[in-house]
């Protein structure tokens, strides 16, 4: 189908294709940063409390002296919340659409990090951070829906990686504000002004339900063009406000059809779903595996005190943040592909050094852990990031959010058993290269199945991508 000349249809005439063809044709706008700005403080504060916990345990040991067992089972508390919270507000986002859904998951993290900072028990933490997890599961994969609807295909995967970055800085910062409670209010209270922080959200909620705009591929796909159009529309005006020219772009053609979320293991997208599922788990069982536990890890096996213990997380934080801006700044020319399997080699690398010289080696120290550390964190945060970028290109809009949800629901999976297996494996036969030896395998099956059924998406429309 034509489409027609920007700014200039009656509303008569706009249909989705000319919708998704007017997107893909803008350049990048103040208009892109307002959401970006938006969505992005939301996706920090997910990150700042997904890993909190890691942190701010260091405290929580401390005050409730616990075991290797409690310490597993409070890491895995929140992403049992976060697998039903990505389901469910994945259908959510679908039916009521985008934004509703995101401000809707904001505003219960944000309300249940307050609810940890006054919990009473380790019970109370518990049970907190279980309902926390619901919106924090449900945030991060539909703000990243919302983001990729409204960025064209042609740097949509640096546009979508730098937004993505702030989830990095969210894990960079959670361990430099743990330093700073600890400092300022000591173990007991520290790790209840953490959490407090982590409350401040819910003035973004509020800001984002009334400013935040519905994504407009999201509502031409159900039919409500006038609205679609109004919002694009804004925009278009807005380059031409500021003397910002239009990019050529081929048509694009809109598929049609109800959602039909079993459309998820059918044709096409069955094989991609695997790809992704796949990605989502190891990634993030990988990550979570050794990064939520390190602080304690060098602690309890590393002797070091909490706030050295902190300082070496906010060390890997930082090289990790270094390692996202690199792969934004080239994975639309290299590709999606490439920098995954150069991300689970690299954690698959590290932790194969984490076997050999915790093993072999002996060496039972807090600079070998934070080696080892260093290398997978640095795998895992390519392709932690890379996967939020890669899973909504792959699907159309009547089931991107679902898509990206269901996927983001694995990345519970990955992140809940992973502590818990750690833990278990720690208690019982403490080796640490058991650990590590379970790691590598997870990234190298990864990086196994990225090679050889993995699709390339690079500087495509989403609408070329997914028919």
């Amino acid at each position: 189908m034509a489409t027609v000349e920007l700014g200039t249809a009656s509303q008569g005439a706009v249909t989705a294709d000319d919708i998704s063809n007017r997107i893909d044709r803008l350049p990048f706008l103040p208009f892109h940063l307002r959401i970006g700005s938006i969505l992005g403080v939301a996706t920090f504060f997910d990150a700042f409390d997904s890993l909190s916990i890691g942190t701010a345990l260091t405290m929580i040991v401390a005050s409730f002296h616990l075991d290797y067992r409690s310490v597993g089972t409070l890491l895995s508390a929140a992403f049992a919340g976060q697998f039903v919270g990505a389901l469910l507000f994945g259908y959510v986002s679908e039916r009521v659409g985008r934004k509703w859904a995101f401000v809707t998951a904001l505003a219960i993290f944000s309300l249940c990090s307050i609810g940890v900072a006054f919990a009473g028990s380790v019970n109370e933490i518990f049970w907190a951070r279980v309902i926390q997890g619901i919106g924090l599961g449900a945030e991060v994969p539909v703000a990243a829906a919302l983001f990729t609807e409204f960025v064209r295909g042609s740097a949509r995967g640096l546009f979508v990686m730098v937004y993505e970055s702030v989830f990095v800085w969210g894990l960079f910062l959670a361990p430099v504000a743990a330093l700073a409670c600890l400092t300022a209010f000591g173990p007991a209270l520290g790790w209840r002004a953490l959490f407090a922080i982590g409350g401040l959200p819910i003035i973004v909620a509020v800001i984002a339900a009334f400013v935040l705009p519905e994504s407009a591929r999201w509502l031409a796909s159900k039919g409500r063009l006038s609205e679609a159009d109004a919002t694009v529309r804004r925009m278009e005006e807005q380059a031409r406000r500021l003397r910002k020219a239009f990019l050529p772009s081929k048509p694009l053609t809109v598929a049609g059809g109800r959602t039909r979320f079993s459309e998820l293991f059918r044709g096409i997208y069955a094989k991609r779903t695997f790809v992704v599922w796949s990605l989502w788990f190891c990634s993030y069982f990988v990550s979570q595996g050794f990064q939520s536990w390190a602080p304690t890890l060098y602690m309890k096996i590393g002797g070091l005190p909490a706030s050295s213990a902190i300082m070496l997380q906010i060390l890997t934080s930082g090289i990790m943040l270094g390692a996202v801006y690199a792969v934004a700044g080239t994975i639309d020319r290299v590709g999606r592909v490439p920098w995954f399997a150069i991300g689970f080699g690299l954690a698959a690398l590290g932790a194969l050094l984490g076997v050999i010289v915790t093993g072999p080696m002996g060496m039972r120290t807090w600079p070998a852990l934070l080696a080892c550390g260093i290398v997978m964190g640095l795998g895992s945060s390519i392709t932690g990031l890379a996967v939020y970028l890669y899973t909504p290109e792959l699907y159309p809009t009547r089931m991107r959010a679902w898509a990206t949800a269901t996927g983001s629901s694995l990345n519970r999976v990955g992140a809940f058993t992973a502590p818990l297996i750690v833990g278990w494996l720690l208690a019982e036969y403490d080796a640490i290269a058991l650990v590590f030896a379970l790691l590598m395998a997870v990234a190298l099956f990864a990086m196994i199945v990225i090679l050889t059924v993995g699709e390339e998406t690079k500087r495509r429309a989403l609408e070329d991508l997914a028919p």
